[in-house]
This record gives C-alpha cells, structure tokens and sequence, in this order.
C-alpha cells in the first residue's frame, strides 16, 4: 500500500508562482512511484489574487487543499497550518518559489522508505544572487546560534524538509506563539539526513524578506533558543562593577600619595555615559525575554483561518 506524501506550500502573494509550482511538481509526479501526494497550500492573508488561484486549483483537483488566514501572520504560522492540515505519512515543506528543488522530492522519499532516516532536510551550499552583505550577516548567524545554544541549526539550513509523522506530531507538540522552526527541527532531534543542492533564483514575484525582517527573525531565533543575552548583560554589569571599584582604589591612592585634586569632569561624562548606555542595552535585553513571555501567557492563537478548503 502506497504512503501519502503531504507538500506544504506557505504562500504569501504567490499570485504567478502557485500555478507554476503546481505544474511542475506534478511533472515530476511519475517518478514518485511508491507515494500518492495532497497538496497543503497556506495562504497567510495575500493581498493579490493567490486566493483564487488556490480555489481554482482545488476545483480541478481532488488532491489539492488549501487554509487561508483572516490576515498575514507570517511563515511561521504557515508552516505550523500547513503541518496541523497535513495528514501524509510523510510531509514536506515547501517553497512556492521553486527555491526548494522540486526534483530532490524523489530522493527524499527513498531515504524515508528505507527506515533509516526520519528526517530529510537540505541546505544550500551557496548564496549566488544574494547582496554580500546579507550572506556575510546569514554566515555569522549560524556560527553564532551554534555557540551560544544546544540546538543544531545548520548553515544554510532551508524549511525545505521531508519528515515522518513521527516528527511531524513531535513538532506539534510544541505549539509556542513565537515560532522559530530552523531551532525547532533541530530541538526535536531524530535521525536526519542532509542534501546539498545550489541556490536557485525564485521562478516568479518578489522575495518578501527584506534585510530588517531577517534580522528581526534572527533576534527571534536567538531568544527563542538560547538565554546567552542574558548572560550578557550579567557579565557586562559585572565588568562594570570591577572597573568602578578599580577606578575608586586609583582615585584614593592618587589622592593619598599625590595630593591631586579630583578633577576631569570631561571623561566623568563619558563614564557615566558609557554605564548609563550599558544599562539601557542590558535593560532592553531583559524587556525583549519579557515581552515574549508576555506574548506567550497570553495563548492567543498561532493563527485564524478565514477559509479552508
């Protein structure tokens, strides 16, 4: 008996790449032999014409299902739909873009078939077409994440992944509203395999990342897996308590030996300003663990679903 292999597709103003991705994962169809596939399309509150694209396609195809958000909440919550909806024995994540090369699928569902792997994840191992600058950032985000928390978030790691439905519900289990998956699918473990394949440019529309968002999803990730900020901003606090002490000792034996007035009101203002400054960067460290504490007592929904098909 066949297994069923879900796609989850996150779409966010996918307008012209929805048809295109539908096609060509269905030209690739005859070599997935020992699965039958359902589409798990997301559409998180587009503003084109996405919507019905997706109604258009279930109209015409049994197998093809759709969520739609009452407003954009972001790919995080898309993924976390997508998953909730899926109901393959094997489940993958996609890009409606064709950044995730549909013709790895084949592979995937062979190193899955043969009960060696639960996981199949990939990574890009370049970044042609990205700016410099935004590869350099990217590089130092991965190398940080893994210095400063136990999960394995691996350079150039994509949400593009096949997972059994082991994982798939382990996944689930953890229903946190700030939603960091990169740290989630390596938090969960399981034995996972890694394919390697070359950047591929978007077939189709614009990226909607822009360098502020990633770095605000980077922040996101650091919070969500690692409390090394906080150690921080302790030994920062700590630093400057040894340095004030020195400062005192120094300013008393000048004062005993030399007999030197206290004076230099000029590097007194940078001083206090230097502290006052650490003070506010440690105290904003400490305010964004709180506030997303604040929005995790909350338990308001990942997500509200306008439609679904």
């Amino acid at each position: 008996m066949k297994k069923l292999l879900s796609i989850v597709v996150p779409c966010y103003n996918e307008e012209e790449a929805t048809p295109i991705f539908y096609k060509t994962v269905h030209e690739i169809e005859s070599q997935l032999t020992t699965v039958d596939l359902e589409f798990v399309f997301v559409d998180d509150g587009s503003r084109d014409g996405t919507l019905s694209v997706l109604r258009e396609l279930h109209a015409k195809d049994e197998r093809v299902h759709y969520v739609s958000f009452s407003r954009n909440f972001g790919k995080e919550a898309g993924i976390y739909a997508g998953l909730e909806k899926a109901k393959g024995d094997y489940v993958v994540i996609m890009d409606v873009d064709l950044q995730d090369p549909p013709a790895l699928l084949p592979e995937m569902v062979s190193y899955l078939n043969s009960g060696e792997f639960e996981c199949v994840a990939t990574r890009r191992v370049d970044r042609k077409g990205e700016p410099p600058i935004r590869s350099w950032f990217a590089r130092k985000f991965y190398k940080l994440m893994n210095k400063i928390s136990n999960t394995d978030v691996v350079d150039g790691a994509r949400d593009y992944q096949m997972m059994t439905r082991k994982v798939v519900d382990a996944i689930l289990r953890m229903g946190e509203y700030n939603r960091f998956s990169k740290g989630i699918f390596g938090w969960v473990g399981f034995k996972r395999k890694w394919l390697e394949f070359e950047n591929v440019e978007r077939i189709a529309g614009e990226t909607k990342w822009s360098f502020w968002k990633l770095f605000i999803y980077a922040i996101d990730g650091i919070m969500a897996f690692s409390t090394a900020p906080l150690t921080l901003a302790s030994v920062f606090g700590l630093i400057m308590c040894i340095t004030a002490f020195i400062f005192i000792v120094f300013t008393i034996v000048r004062k005993l030996v030399f007999g030197d007035q206290t004076s230099g009101w000029p590097s007194l203002v940078c001083i206090i300003l230097l502290v006052s400054g650490i003070q506010m960067f440690c105290l904003g460290i400490q305010g964004q663990y709180m506030a997303k504490m604040y929005l995790e007592t909350k338990k308001r929904p990942i997500y509200l679903v306008q439609e679904e098909e």
